[in-house]
């Protein structure tokens, strides 16, 4: 009897050995072992150790806060870099010793150099340097007479009434028109006498000082002022 049982009783270890090894070897397929998932024996998994590797978990970093401050900085910028860049646009009067540097005493116009009366002389400059600015010509005993009045010296872009002049040298003259409250005016490329455009000056409202020629600084009033008659103008970007 005892040597039957003892059969018997081989054949459940025997077969619980085999079922291990071949969970083993299915684990071990996997790239698992049993033994990393099982505390050690006679010892109790700790609970303090998994709350202290939760709470040293590392956290996303919060990109949005940091894109805001970073928007909020470059607005900031513009608006302080504003003011600097206002003060580069800034138009003065010319003064007398700046226009008798720039303007000519004789002005190139088309195949002639005529005389210019620099007391006529009248323009504006801006922080960089650049003029508007012009001068009565004496046509008397040139073939510029009755054609042309004033040189004028543009540095910047600029439109005059409707008329968009590029920075370069001008002649321009001018004919009353038949109401007598307005005068045509006509620009021309000094070195060509290209005509470039005509345009109407009107008379000033009002009492007003006659002066033969007048950049008026855009400040004050953007008017170039012939006589009792001013057309508008617009400066462009420098």
């Amino acid at each position: 009897m005892n040597s039957f049982l003892k059969g018997h009783a081989r054949v459940p270890s025997e077969c619980r050995a085999a079922e291990r090894e071949q969970q083993t070897s299915a684990l071990a397929a996997e790239g698992i072992f049993a033994a990393q998932n099982e505390p050690p024996q006679g010892l109790k998994p700790n609970s303090s150790c998994g709350r202290m590797a939760a709470r040293l978990k590392p956290r996303p970093f919060k990109a949005g806060v940091s894109m805001a401050h970073a928007i909020l900085f470059g607005a900031l910028l513009i608006l302080l870099c504003r003011p600097a860049q206002a003060q580069k646009t800034v138009w003065r009067q010319a003064t007398d010793t700046e226009l008798a540097s720039l303007l000519p005493a004789r002005a190139p116009v088309e195949k002639e150099h005529i005389e210019t009366e620099m007391r006529t002389a009248s323009g504006i400059v801006n922080g960089k340097g650049h003029f508007i600015a012009g001068v009565v010509l004496l046509t008397a005993g040139y073939s510029a007479d009755g054609k042309y009045s004033h040189y004028l010296v543009v540095q910047v872009p600029m439109r005059v009434g409707g008329i968009s002049l590029k920075p370069g040298d001008y002649a321009f003259g001018w004919t009353r028109t038949q109401g007598g409250d307005s005068l045509s005016v006509h620009f021309h490329e000094a070195a060509t006498g290209t005509l470039v455009g005509t345009t109407d000056a009107h008379r000033i409202a009002g009492p007003s000082r006659v002066e033969s020629l007048h950049i008026w600084p855009p400040g004050d009033k953007p008017l170039l002022q012939i006589g009792r008659f001013a057309i508008p103008y617009e400066l462009g970007e420098d």
